[in-house]
C-alpha cells in the first residue's frame, strides 16, 4: 500500500487500498494479541496486590475500560446473552495465573464470580454501546455507588469491573489499584476521567483510610497512545497548579523489590534493640480547664479578623492583537448587601464537632475573647478562625501534659516486618546496602532525604554503630495531633551500648510546629521503655554527644 494522502487539518491519513486512519489508529498489526497481553499483565499485578494487601483488610479492584461491549459480552440470535472475547481471555488468563503456587488459595470464588461488566441496557435488556450519559446510565451508577460497601466487602467475590464509559464523576470507589484500557481513547478529558477513578486513598475493612504511600499506587496497563497524553497532561498541571513532576512519573518496570535479610528476626543484634522498642503505648493528657478557657480565649481574640462575604464582578474587554489576546479592564464592582439575610448556624455543635471539648467550655472561650458578636458579620469564617485558634492551644496544653504508658503485653509483633518485602522506585535518596550483617535489609533502604541517605552510610561505615535500621511505616506512635513514625532504630557501641531510636531533620531545619509536637510526643514514649535514648539528630556523630 501507499501512502495516498496526508489530511493534517483533520489529521486523517488515506491509503491506496481506501482505508483512512485518523491519529492513534493502526491498520492490521496484533490488536487481539496486545491487548489480551494486557489483560495477563493486569490480573498478574491484581494477583500481587491481592496476595500483600489481603491479609491488611484491603479488597484491591481492578478496572478495565473496553472500546466495545460485545467484546466482552454478546447475544446469540435467541438473545441469550454469550461471553465476548474479553471475558474469555480474561477467565483463561485469570485460571493460569491462580493455579501458580504463587497465587494458591488466594481468592476461593471460580473465574467468572470475580468479574462483571457495569453497563447500560436497552429494554430488551441487552448490553449496549454507552458514553455514559443516558438515563439507564445514572440508573447503572446509582446501583454501583449503594452497593460501594458491598463492593468493598472481601468476601463479595467480585473484583475486576468492566465498563464502556469512564464511570462519570459519580463513581468514586477509593479502592481501585489497577486501570486496564482495552480502548483507542483519545479524548483527553475521558482519559483524565478513567485515571480519576483510581486516584483515591483506598480503605480497609473498617472503613479507615489508608494514608500509607506505598499502598496507594496506581498502576495502569495502557497502549502506548498513552505516552503522549501523560506527557501533555503533566505540562497542563504543571502551568495550571505548580506541580512539578520531575521525577515522580514512574515506570513499573523499574520498580525494585525490597527485600529484608533472611534470618534478620532471629538475629540477637536486631533482637537487643527490637525487644526494647517493640512496646505499645496509650497516653493520657492533663491540662487545667480554666486555663485552656484564658489561652484560647486570647487566641481567639487575636485570630484574623471577620470579614463580609462577597461578591465580586469584574468586567474586561478582550483584545485580539498581532502580539495575541491581553484583557483590559472596563468595571470591578462588589456586591455587599447590608440589608442580606444571614443564618446563625448552631455554633458550639460546630467548634465541639472539631474540638471535642464541651459547649459550655467553647463558650466561655468566646465570651473571654470579646469577639462572638463576628459571628454575625460571617458566621463561618468566624467558626472556621475561632476552631483553628481553639485546637492550636489545646494541642499545646494536651501535648505539654501527656504521659505515656504501655499496654499491657501489646506489642508489634515481627510478623508485621512482611516475608514478601515491598516495591519501590530506586531514586537517588534511596541507599544500596554493602554491610547486610549491620541492617535488616538485603540491598536497598527507601529513604525520603539526603539527610536520611547519608545517615544511613554513615551507620554503616561507623564503628560505633553496631546496628541499624529504618523504622517501619506501621511502627507508630498515637498522639494528639495523628499518629508518629519515627525514623531510626540505632545500636551504638562505645563504651557500653546505647540504644538509640533517633529522628533525623537537617541541620537548622526550621520545623513546622505539628512536628515539633510529634518529636516531644515522641520523647515521651520512650521515656516509658526501658534503656532507650530518643534523639533529634541531624548526623550520626551528634548520637554520642
Amino acid at each position: 500500500m501507499k501512502v495516498t494522502e496526508i489530511d493534517v487539518s483533520n489529521q486523517v491519513v488515506s491509503l491506496s487500498n481506501g482505508q483512512m486512519l485518523t491519529i492513534g489508529e493502526t491498520q492490521g498489526g496484533l490488536h487481539n494479541e496486545v491487548f489480551r497481553y494486557m489483560i495477563q499483565k493486569t490480573v498478574e499485578e491484581h494477583l500481587k496486590k491481592e496476595k500483600f494487601y489481603k491479609p491488611k483488610g484491603i479488597k484491591v479492584l481492578t478496572l478495565f475500560f473496553i472500546d466495545k461491549v460485545k467484546n466482552y459480552r454478546d447475544y446469540d440470535a435467541s438473545g441469550n446473552p454469550l461471553k465476548g472475547k474479553y471475558a474469555e481471555w480474561f477467565e483463561e488468563i485469570y485460571q493460569h495465573e491462580i493455579r501458580k503456587p504463587a497465587f494458591s488459595g488466594l481468592i476461593p470464588y471460580a473465574a467468572d464470580e470475580i468479574h462483571n461488566g457495569y453497563f447500560s441496557q436497552d429494554n430488551k435488556g441487552k448490553i449496549k454501546d454507552t458514553g455514559g450519559e443516558t438515563q439507564a446510565d445514572d440508573d447503572t451508577y446509582k446501583l454501583i455507588m449503594q452497593d460501594k460497601e458491598k463492593l468493598l466487602d472481601i468476601n463479595t467475590p467480585l473484583r475486576f469491573i468492566f465498563s464502556h464509559s469512564a464511570l462519570r464523576e459519580g463513581w468514586d470507589n477509593p479502592n481501585v489499584f489497577q486501570i486496564c484500557t482495552l480502548n483507542e481513547t483519545r479524548s483527553e478529558i475521558k482519559k483524565r476521567q478513567e485515571i480519576g477513578r483510581g486516584l483515591r486513598l483506598c480503605v480497609d475493612q473498617n472503613g479507615q483510610r489508608i494514608h500509607d504511600r506505598n499502598t496507594n499506587k496506581l498502576t495502569v496497563i495502557a497502549n502506548e497512545s498513552y505516552e503522549d497524553f501523560a506527557k501533555a497532561l503533566q505540562k497542563e498541571i504543571e502551568e495550571d497548579c505548580g506541580v512539578n513532576f520531575a521525577n515522580r512519573i514512574k515506570n513499573k518496570a523499574e520498580r525494585k523489590k525490597v527485600n529484608y535479610r533472611k534470618g534478620f528476626e532471629v538475629d540477637t543484634k536486631f533482637l537487643q534493640i527490637w525487644d526494647k522498642i517493640r512496646y505499645r503505648t496509650q497516653y493520657n493528657v492533663s491540662y487545667q480547664t480554666p486555663v485552656l478557657i484564658e489561652q484560647a480565649g486570647k487566641a481567639v481574640k487575636e485570630m484574623p479578623a471577620t470579614v463580609k462575604p462577597t461578591v465580586r464582578s469584574t468586567k474586561l474587554k478582550v483584545l485580539l492583537t498581532d502580539e495575541g489576546v491581553s484583557g483590559q479592564l472596563l468595571s470591578n464592582s462588589a456586591l455587599d448587601d447590608e440589608g442580606s439575610k444571614i443564618e446563625i448556624p448552631d455554633i458550639l455543635a460546630y467548634i465541639q464537632s472539631k474540638t471535642e471539648l464541651t459547649r459550655d467550655t467553647i463558650l466561655q472561650i468566646l465570651k473571654e475573647s470579646g469577639r462572638i458578636n463576628e459571628v454575625l458579620i460571617n458566621p463561618q469564617m468566624f467558626m472556621d478562625n475561632a476552631t483553628s485558634a481553639i485546637k492550636g492551644v489545646l494541642y499545646d496544653l494536651m501535648i505539654d501534659g501527656i504521659k505515656y504508658e504501655k499496654i499491657g503485653g501489646k506489642i508489634y509483633e515481627t510478623a508485621l516486618f512482611d516475608d514478601d518485602g515491598f516495591e519501590v522506585y530506586l531514586d537517588n535518596f534511596t541507599y544500596t546496602v554493602n554491610a547486610q550483617e549491620k541492617t535488616i535489609y538485603e540491598q536497598y533502604i527507601p529513604l525520603d532525604s539526603h539527610v536520611e541517605s547519608q545517615f544511613a552510610q554513615d551507620c554503616e561505615t561507623s564503628e560505633n554503630i553496631e546496628f541499624y535500621f529504618k523504622l517501619p511505616n506501621w511502627f507508630k506512635i498515637p498522639t494528639p495531633i495523628g499518629n508518629y513514625n519515627p525514623d531510626w532504630a540505632v545500636v551504638f557501641k562505645d563504651e557500653k551500648k546505647i540504644y538509640f531510636v533517633a529522628e533525623t531533620k537537617s541541620e537548622g531545619q526550621e520545623l513546622l510546629k505539628s512536628e515539633k509536637q510529634k518529636i516531644k510526643c515522641g520523647k515521651e514514649h520512650f521515656a516509658v521503655l526501658d534503656e532507650v535514648v530518643y534523639k533529634q539528630v541531624s548526623k550520626v556523630t551528634e548520637l554520642a554527644q
